[in-house]
């Protein structure tokens, strides 16, 4: 049986972070995070871009004119959705996510998602580099991996 699997080594590999900047006393640390994730694994600062958005409503028109420019391996969404009182919360989160996974499914670039949704302030805390570890480093991770795999699995057009 042959297994084929990404391997997590960032070098030769292009990436854009696409971060919110609202909530940016979380996002700054998911940055942060996925920069590590990036650097630890290979990466060279020459090859990753950074791209800062209003908030979470604006990933998927942004993520899409990048993925459309097919420059980069992966997109890595870095951001914070933290319910409040009203019903916004449900509607931005689930327009972010469903419109990353729509985008990553028809142009085929790998796009992960760092978009962080809680229900407070201190679970995003915890999700940005306190106790749950931080999901910045685990999105560049995952997008990474699936990078590498795509192009073993034959994806030449980057």
């Amino acid at each position: 049986m042959k297994v084929i699997e990404g391997k997590l080594s960032a070098s030769g590999l292009r990436f854009c972070i696409v971060a919110s900047r609202f909530n940016s006393f979380i996002t700054d640390r998911l940055i942060a995070g996925a920069l590590d994730a990036l650097k630890r694994s290979g990466g060279s600062e020459d090859d990753i871009e950074l791209v800062r958005i209003p908030g979470a409503w604006e990933f998927p028109v942004t993520v899409r004119a990048i993925a459309a420019q097919k420059r980069h391996h992966a997109i890595i969404c870095l951001g914070a959705v933290i319910r409040g009182d009203t019903p916004h919360f449900d509607y931005v989160a689930g327009e972010a996510a469903g419109g990353l996974a729509r985008i990553a499914s028809e142009t085929g670039v790998p796009v992960a998602f760092g978009v962080l949704t809680t229900n407070t302030v201190e679970q995003a805390v915890d999700r940005s580099g306190a106790k749950s570890g931080n999901k910045g480093f685990d999105a560049a991770m995952t997008a990474i991996e699936m990078a590498d795999l795509l192009r073993q699995l034959g994806d030449g057009s980057r």
